[in-house]
């Protein structure tokens, strides 16, 4: 579930106090929060204050939840160092994304936190996503959002590295699933960005139906704008979870 306080949008000011109530009424519904770091740097110093503080609520109210930062980080040598360091020992994250567009050498200062997950951004959800993630490599002639899951399968020498695909691809999140048959799959699109639930469910999970995290954000957070707000959060987290386990039965890979 992404955690994406928008001022235009909350039906309350306060974007620790706005979190609080989505993640007390959600908790024991979603396997994973995912702060998105740019709604947060956009308050200013209040709102990276407010992050902190509503990773520590996470914590404390939803221990078995992952955390994922969703930063979407990448740069050179020390940049990528302190990038690192940021997200896993300042803030905390047990995860983050990651973009690889500079190569390997940027995605390293990550990996080396083997007991911490790096989705590289693959096959993302935004409408212009092929502009360039589309394009076909001269010698392999394989689009580029390929060649990043091959080449996220040979760093992932500590089985700690998974690829952001999004759910309005359907047919590519079907082939990467096909190529990385045990990668973990942080699969947003879902919700407001009108990717399908089934077949993002059904595409994206391993063979034993596991290993997706499928997001949703606006589509919870702003089910209403009204002083109801956390509970029909929880009303359309809760369908959400309906539907994916709907899916998997459908399949034949249910939860026992």
């Amino acid at each position: 579930m992404g955690l994406d306080p928008d001022p235009a949008r909350m039906p309350v000011a306060d974007a620790v106090e706005f979190n609080r109530a989505i993640v007390d009424s959600t908790a024991d519904l979603v396997c994973a929060y995912k702060p998105n770091l740019s709604f947060y740097e956009a308050l200013g110093i209040g709102g990276l204050k407010a992050l902190e503080r509503t990773i520590s609520h996470i914590k404390e109210d939803a221990p078995n939840a992952v955390i994922i930062g969703d930063a979407k980080r990448g740069d050179v040598g020390a940049s990528a160092e302190a990038y690192a360091k940021a997200m896993f020992d300042v803030w905390g994250f047990d995860a983050v994304t990651v973009n690889a567009y500079l190569g390997g050498d940027t995605v390293r200062p990550f990996l080396n936190y083997q007991d911490r997950g790096v989705f590289i951004l693959c096959r993302t959800s935004n409408p212009g996503a092929g502009d360039l993630q589309d394009l076909r490599s001269s010698g392999s002639g394989e689009p580029l959002y390929r060649t990043v899951a091959a080449q996220a399968m040979e760093w992932s020498s500590a089985g700690n590295v998974g690829l952001v695909v999004g759910a309005t691809y359907p047919a590519e999140m079907k082939q990467l699933r096909e190529l990385c048959p045990d990668m973990p799959f942080l699969i947003p699109g879902v919700g407001a960005q009108g990717g399908d639930l089934r077949e993002a469910t059904l595409n994206g999970v391993d063979v034993s139906g596991r290993r997706a995290v499928i997001n949703a954000s606006r589509s919870v957070l702003y089910a209403s704008t009204g002083s109801d707000y956390a509970e029909a959060a929880r009303k359309e987290a809760g369908n959400l979870r309906d539907g994916i386990n709907a899916s998997l039965n459908e399949a034949g890979l249910g939860w026992s």
